[in-house]
């Protein structure tokens, strides 16, 4: 005769109820309130920009005596500010297709050459052994916090009077033409991307498997091989992700182009001249109503385009074997 022990008594709930912190915190963000109010702060969010957006098709008397929610009650729907931005009746005037351009030709090159430096340089500093390497990327991690207008003026005068040491002058200056002031606001968007960008993707790169990286010598694999067929495809998410940074602050920067680029040559930036569309005297700022949408079309489009690689480069910290 067999007898049987009887099992513990588990507690009523006891299988759903999660086991990890993060499973804990996971399950009170998918409750009703969480949702709720997540959808509260979105409309919130998203208000003011709609506000704006109304606005942008109003007429300027409309916007200046009125606020944006009486178009409801008394809508009056005009292109007049989109045409005065994009094309200008007046030498004063939008006039923003052309800066359009520089700001596309300005912000493609300032993203895709720190992702390059950057990932090569982290490959390097996580799977290459190198005597100095540890000290090379604390220093590459404490220019993090040198603060961006800190280099404005040694960058400017790199460029305007080139590097002398010991009166002897190692560089040139660049003296570049109007036109070619575009190479150095790409040079300045590098420099400045380069440590963040180092250190992101160094953390990203680490973390691949190191047995990946074994099998891959021991078939005959050299370094560039490696980066090119294995890494790379890895860190595509990691890439996206800071490339969506990376886009984002430069399409929307003002300081750098204004000092590099200038406001009065033909490599000025859309954001330059987002800048001088309220006129000398602020009166005509509903021409900033429409030119705010027509600047953030392509960031929009970027952005939702790599929505997913963005969320996946987020989340990622390790690899599925």
């Amino acid at each position: 005769m067999t007898t049987t022990t009887p099992a513990p008594p588990v507690a009523k709930g006891g299988a759903d109820r999660p086991k990890t912190a993060a499973g804990r915190v996971r399950r009170r963000l998918n409750t009703r309130v969480a949702s709720l109010v997540s959808i509260v702060i979105a409309v919130l969010w998203t208000l003011p920009t709609f506000g704006l957006f109304v606005s942008s098709f109003r007429p300027e008397q409309e916007i200046k005596t009125t606020g944006w929610w009486t178009f409801f009650t008394d809508p009056q729907v005009t292109l007049e500010n989109y045409q005065d931005v994009l094309f200008g009746r007046s030498s004063s005037a939008g006039q923003l297709a052309s800066y359009f351009v520089n700001s596309v030709v300005i912000t493609l090159p300032s993203v895709l050459f720190p992702l390059a430096f950057a990932a090569l340089a982290a490959y390097a500093l996580a799977w290459i052994k190198f005597r100095g390497r540890d000290w090379v990327y604390i220093g590459i991690f404490a220019l993090q916090i040198v603060p961006l207008q800190m280099a404005l003026v040694p960058l400017l005068s790199f460029f305007s009077q080139g590097v002398s040491v010991g009166g002897v002058q190692i560089m040139p200056a660049w003296n570049l033409d109007d036109e070619q002031r575009f190479i150095q606001v790409w040079f300045a968007h590098t420099c400045f991307a380069l440590p963040l960008a180092v250190f992101l993707l160094h953390n990203f790169i680490s973390q691949l498997p190191g047995d990946l990286m074994e099998a891959a010598r021991v078939d005959g694999a050299t370094h560039p091989k490696i980066f090119r067929t294995i890494v790379l495809p890895l860190i595509t998410p990691a890439l996206a992700a800071f490339g969506i940074f990376q886009f984002l602050w430069v399409w929307n920067d003002l300081l750098v182009a204004l000092i590099f680029a200038g406001g009065g040559n033909e490599a000025a930036p859309l954001t330059v001249r987002l800048a001088e569309l309220a006129g000398t005297r602020g009166n005509e700022w509903q021409r900033l109503t429409a030119g705010a949408f027509v600047s953030i079309i392509v960031p929009l489009i970027v952005f939702l385009s790599l929505q997913r690689y963005f969320v996946r480069g987020l989340l990622a910290g390790s690899v599925k074997g």
